[in-house]
């Protein structure tokens, strides 16, 4: 007998990449274009856009992805990208020689790309549940039939006077 488990709604699969040499300002172009949408849509933006931020951010969303495919064995057509965030990382520093022996510092900006994807297949269900058991009558709300609305507006309250 091959028992079901029971999946959490919480359940997010996530991928992070780290000291990634570029500035935090131009990954968030890339990734402000991809939050909240569907997996596979946010590839095919990814893939089109010409930044060169997209291709870590691309990898990224891969590595999210296979994370949950193996790891929670999920679908991939049902994955959307919940939280996508850029933070800035620590500055790579070197040192540039410059005239009569002196060295000039430049400092290389990094940043960290977290990408969290959710099964929405997940929600369906749940709404789905939640449906079922309105119509066999095992949740009930208590409706409050006094309401009363009121217009001041056509009801000959305040602008009606001349």
């Amino acid at each position: 007998m091959i028992k079901k488990r029971k999946r959490n709604l919480s359940t997010e699969v996530y991928a992070l990449g780290q000291h990634i040499c570029m500035s935090a300002h131009k990954a968030r172009r890339g990734i402000d274009q991809i939050r909240r949408r569907s997996y596979e849509e946010s590839l095919m933006i990814l893939e089109l856009m010409p930044y060169r931020a997209c291709y870590p951010i691309l990898k990224s969303v891969y590595s999210a992805a296979a994370n949950a495919s193996h790891n929670m064995s999920l679908n991939e057509a049902n994955l959307v990208i919940s939280k996508a965030e850029v933070n800035g990382g620590t500055a790579v520093k070197r040192l540039k020689p410059r005239a009569r022996g002196r060295s000039y510092l430049i400092k290389r900006a990094t940043c960290h790309i977290t990408i969290v994807l959710k099964d929405i297949s997940l929600y369906k269900e749940f709404e789905e549940y939640m449906v079922y058991s309105k119509k066999s009558g095992l949740i009930t709300k208590k409706k409050n039939k006094n309401l009363t609305c009121h217009d001041t507006y056509s009801s000959g309250g305040l602008w009606d006077k001349k």
